[in-house]
């Protein structure tokens, strides 16, 4: 019984920090082979993606300065709209604007 203890008291610390080594090598690696390597930018960026059911999701890929919406399921993508790439701080800008001047106008509306 206690040899058996003393190797559970050994090998027990050593598998799970040959686990964690694992799983810090895999992320270092996959960091690594993701990017492409360094200096390297990226032609493709996913922007946003939304869950609109189980299975079933959109999101915003941009892709040489454009941003395409598609549609991914079990099934495959398909492809739903395209248009020019906006500056992501532009964006957030003129929402932030047209969010204040509906919230003055309902101000004004009820003021009155």
């Amino acid at each position: 019984m206690g040899w058996y203890l003393l190797k559970l008291a050994i090998l027990l610390p050593l598998i799970a920090g040959m686990i964690w080594g694992s799983l810090k090598l895999a992320k270092k690696l996959q960091t690594q082979v993701g990017a492409g390597g360094e200096g390297r930018q990226r032609t493709i960026k996913v922007v946003e993606t939304m869950m609109l059911s189980p299975g079933q999701r959109l999101a915003v890929i941009e892709y040489n300065g454009r941003d395409i919406l598609v549609a991914s399921s079990k099934s495959g993508f398909t492809w739903l709209a395209e248009c020019a790439a906006q500056s992501r701080v532009q964006a957030k800008a003129k929402a932030k604007a047209e969010q204040q001047s509906l919230a003055d106008l309902v101000e004004n509306e009820f003021t009155q």
